[in-house]
């Protein structure tokens, strides 16, 4: 796949009618496709990316968002990881390029790929552990990779901030939940603990001591104690001047 192949033009055309026919062509190809390599992956994204960059208007933004994001489903087992790797790879390299215009579509996507990641996984009951480990190495090598100067700390960021909403999403909230939590914050919790960037390393504190993370390992959750609230109101009112007998 060349990188000036019509195929890799059309889906970064202006027209919104020619970016959707050379999607829908993508989905049909990649159903058949289990050899790309890395570096026709990363092409492909290339597009795929300047499909997005075209689209316009809040709602089909985040309609395209969800179909770049199924296409995951569309693609053989063999080939996900791969395609989700290109993907990290695609955003670390142009995110410094994206306008704020353009950001807020490029961060839904964002969050949309790391969801139908986990989606992927979860629909195997997360049993599939060399697939769990190696997408958690694609995290870490890229968007949480804690000391490489080429990621963005904006990418960084925006996965610090997201990252607990979707583990909830993926089901870690569920009474019977089989979500590997404490396995799936491993790349959060290396990337607090080998950033040189102090707000990166308040940003992922912030995180991880999230209720809901406490809660979903077992840990004590702090509450408020409505007693020692009450002995304070109540201490409170004491201190007021007294005023002596109304007559």
């Amino acid at each position: 796949m060349d990188a000036n192949s019509p195929f890799i033009k059309q889906l970064a055309s202006s027209d919104r009618k020619v970016r959707d026919k050379a999607l829908e062509s993508l989905r049909s190809y990649l159903r058949q496709k289990s050899d790309l390599n890395q570096l026709e992956l990363l092409k492909l994204w290339k597009g795929l990316f300047y499909c997005m960059w075209m689209s316009d208007r809040a709602h089909t933004q985040q309609q395209l968002a969800r179909d770049l994001g199924s296409l995951v489903v569309d693609i053989p087992p063999s080939a996900v990881m791969p395609f989700l790797e290109a993907f990290w790879t695609t955003m670390a390299r142009e995110w410094m390029g994206i306008d704020v215009l353009r950001m807020d579509k490029f961060l839904y996507l964002v969050r949309i790929y790391h969801r139908t990641a986990l989606q992927y996984l979860s629909k195997q009951h997360w049993k599939n552990k060399a697939q769990i480990d190696e997408y958690l190495r694609i995290l870490s090598d890229t968007p949480l990779n804690p000391t490489d100067n080429k990621i963005p700390n904006g990418m960084r960021y925006h996965m610090i901030d997201l990252y607990v909403d979707e583990l909830e999403e993926a089901g870690a909230d569920k009474e019977d939940s089989d979500v590997p939590v404490e396995t799936l914050l491993q790349p959060l919790r290396d990337l607090g603990a080998k950033t040189p960037t102090k707000p990166v390393r308040k940003r992922v504190k912030e995180a991880l001591e999230d209720e809901r993370v406490k809660r979903w390992l077992g840990e004590e959750v702090e509450v408020e104690n409505d007693e020692e609230e009450k002995d304070a109101e109540e201490q409170g009112d004491d201190d007021e001047e007294w005023g002596g007998i109304e007559e």
